[in-house]
């Protein structure tokens, strides 16, 4: 058994550990500055939330709240500030933007932190192109502040600089999987589990028998498609299937799919971004659907927050993205782990460190 490495605090550890804290703590200020340039408002989510997101495989944690009186109720560390941000839209707010740390329990690997770095941001009445030119941006900044031609992870690099390439999901699936995700997409309907089931199958993927079509969508992207994305350069991954919608507008020319695209770099997930719906009861209608597929697999589900469906309904058209704060400060600093650019990760249970 190897011994522990000792705790962050130790000036050895520290010493080694300072070069990338200090190009976080400069990349932060060149986001900053380059927001304030845009016309963007720095806005302050609370972290404590009724609800902590109703996405099926996010969980949060639970937090008790009392009142002076001594009388709790239910509250939940957020996983993600919009809620909040997009509250804020309904307020009125048109260019918003928000580096705060985030929640998500059931996460340590390393690419994932029980709590870590979100960069959220949303234009109203923005186009979802711009929110793109956004995070080709933000990357290239970071690389410039890092003074690095290549960001690098895992024996993977890309050039920050160099524009993201714009892929569909449907040609990435094709091109590195070799599965055609419109077999199994009717024009309108249900996604075809069985059908995209026999695709994986043949690329030698594992399959479950109560897999739904979104599982085995996701064991592809995740085992034959992320690997290969950002290579080189960045790639835009967009065109979601609509059932991957999330909190994303359908795209009206193809109901099949949704607008939101993914960032890439180095095979690593970057950012996550949305036309945002403005539909409450539709809203409704996935945060019910996801929360019985999360009781299902996992034996309880997240509360729906209210007031936010109701804000929902009084957004204006906008666009918006969440980018893992973290995980590009780690490729700028060439590190193994998004923990190795925290300045105090977490504790970890085992070694009280």
């Amino acid at each position: 058994m190897s011994p522990s490495p000792p705790p962050f605090w130790s000036r050895e550890r520290h010493a080694a550990r300072r070069h990338a804290l200090l190009l976080r703590a400069r990349i932060a200020a060149v986001a900053r500055r380059w927001f304030d340039a845009e016309g963007f408002v720095e806005v302050d989510p609370a972290a404590l939330q009724a609800s902590p997101g109703n996405e099926t495989h996010l969980h949060g944690f639970r937090a008790d709240l009392v009142g002076p009186d001594g009388v709790g109720s239910e509250a939940w560390l957020h996983t993600s500030p919009e809620f909040a941000m997009k509250k804020l839209l309904a307020a009125g707010e048109t260019k918003i933007f928000a580096l705060t740390h985030v929640f998500r329990n059931r996460e340590r690997t390393a690419l994932h932190a029980p709590e870590f770095a979100m960069l959220e941001w949303y234009r109203a009445g923005a186009p979802l192109a711009t929110i793109m030119d956004d995070c080709a941006t933000l990357v290239a900044l970071a690389g410039h502040v890092a003074g690095s031609k290549t960001f690098a992870f895992r024996g993977r690099e890309a050039s920050p600089f160099e524009p993201p390439e714009r892929l569909t999901v449907r040609a990435a699936f094709l091109r590195h999987a070799g599965v055609d995700l419109f077999d199994s997409l009717p024009p309108a309907g249900a996604p075809d589990a069985a059908r995209l089931a026999g695709q994986a199958v043949a690329a030698g993927l594992r399959v479950a028998a109560d897999d739904t079509w979104s599982d085995v969508f996701s064991r592809i992207l995740s085992e034959r498609v992320e690997p290969y994305l950002g290579i080189g350069r960045p790639t835009i991954l967009h065109a979601y299937p609509a059932s991957e919608a999330a909190l994303a507008r359908l795209d009206p020319a193809d109901p099949r799919l949704a607008e939101r695209f993914e960032l890439y770099a180095c095979g690593v997930e970057l950012a996550n971004a949305f036309r945002e719906l403005t539909d409450a009861a539709e809203q409704r209608r996935r945060f019910e659907a996801d929360m019985a597929e999360q009781r299902r697999i996992y034996g309880a589900a997240c509360p729906i927050d209210e007031d936010f469906l109701a804000a929902v309904g009084v957004m204006p058209e906008a666009c918006g993205a969440a980018l893992g704060f973290d995980r590009l400060v780690m490729l700028a600093a060439g590190a193994d782990s998004v923990e190795a650019v925290q300045w105090t990760p977490v504790f970890d249970p085992e070694t009280g460190a």
